[in-house]
């Protein structure tokens, strides 16, 4: 339950902070808003004024084109009618930030989505000490325990070179914003070429002027030898595997890469000949790590599986709640797609009633 102090608070438009008037990525258009990341279920369009992180004014722009943007660097503050607000490294995506604020000696944090594992394509997560704690759960089970990135890359790369063999191409998929530069920046260039959908082209630009590396990349216009397909990795969004792109890859063989592939049947539902377990959310062990990291007493947790993870947090004595947010949507989030919704609750009948045991 909301309490008179409580610096954020949930309103019909979204997370609001009464202190400093403003709201925290809102869903419906407010006067002013503080985004933590440029993905769609967080960063809305038709709000008068945003701010942001410096690193990720690119991505910002692209998607939502000529807004009025005010932009921080990591660690700088600002005063905002009171409250003293940061940004901090999410370890997400591209410009992903968390939001402290700090107001009559209660400092609070609201995470956005975030992950603990280093990713070349964006500055890695740093913990944040604070009274109040608001974090994502997005794979907030005990059965989600993500294997080291490295590993992984090296069977998206043994996939890609069988199928070179094989003289078929390659499609993997991942959301053009996000998965889509870090899947291009862990893969062996060298096996072959690279072609990416006209969703990723504009995004790529946005990482690359920022300073992360990323391979070349060839549109699908851009492919004058039909013998090219049969080497290349062919990166795209989930939706593109439904559109006119699978009448040209239809001898492809398939991959998406997700946390969902995690789960036993997913890549079956997904009718995918291949799934890689590669998440940018945090798996359980982060979850927690970063939660502990904080320091925090109080946690609210939004958007995943709270009642799992509340549980736990209260059974460790801190005070934990779940807030309802409209965050996550499948078409939205980097993380989703058409089998999320069956993920979600195949997951859920996983758990057994002794959730804190792994049962990956």
């Amino acid at each position: 339950m909301p309490q008179p102090e409580d610096l954020v608070i949930r309103r019909p438009e979204g997370l609001y902070c009464p202190a400093g008037d403003f709201h925290i990525d809102p869903w419906r258009p407010v006067e002013r808003a503080v985004i933590t990341h440029a993905h769609a279920d967080h960063a809305r369009g038709g709000h008068a004024r945003y701010l942001g992180s410096a690193s990720g004014e690119g991505v910002l722009r692209a998607r939502l084109g000529g807004i009025t943007l005010q932009t921080l660097a990591y660690g700088e503050r600002i005063d905002v009618n009171g409250v003293t607000v940061s940004l901090h490294p999410a370890g997400h995506v591209l410009g992903s930030a968390q939001v402290r604020l700090e107001h009559a000696g209660r400092v609070w944090v609201v995470s956005g989505d975030y992950k603990t594992e280093p990713d070349p394509t964006c500055a890695p997560f740093e913990a944040v000490r604070c009274d109040c704690f608001i974090t994502e759960c997005t794979f907030g089970l005990p059965i989600y325990r993500w294997r080291p990135a490295g590993e992984v890359f090296g069977e998206i790369n043994a996939w890609w070179q069988g199928n070179v063999a094989a003289g078929r191409p390659s499609l993997l998929l991942g959301y053009s914003f996000g998965k889509a530069q870090r899947l291009l920046a862990g893969v062996d260039a060298g096996i072959g070429p690279i072609v990416v959908h006209s969703a990723v082209t504009p995004l790529n630009e946005a990482y690359r002027a920022e300073g992360v590396r990323l391979p070349p990349t060839l549109g699908f216009s851009e492919v004058k030898d039909k013998a090219l397909w049969q080497r290349a990795l062919v990166v795209a969004p989930p939706s593109a595997a439904r559109g006119p792109m699978a009448r040209t890859l239809q001898h492809a063989s398939d991959a998406m890469a997700s946390g969902w592939m995690q789960l036993r049947g997913a890549r079956r539902r997904a009718g995918l000949d291949r799934g890689f377990v590669l998440s940018d959310h945090a798996d359980w062990p982060g979850l927690v790590g970063a939660i502990v990291a904080t320091g925090a007493e109080r946690v609210i947790v939004t958007h995943g599986q709270e009642g799992v993870l509340v549980r736990w947090l209260q059974e460790q004595g801190l005070q934990a709640e779940a807030m309802e947010t409209a965050y996550g949507d499948e078409r939205a989030n980097d993380e989703g797609g058409p089998e999320s919704d069956a993920a979600s609750a195949t997951a859920r009948a996983a758990v057994a009633p002794s959730s804190d045991q792994d049962q990956a």
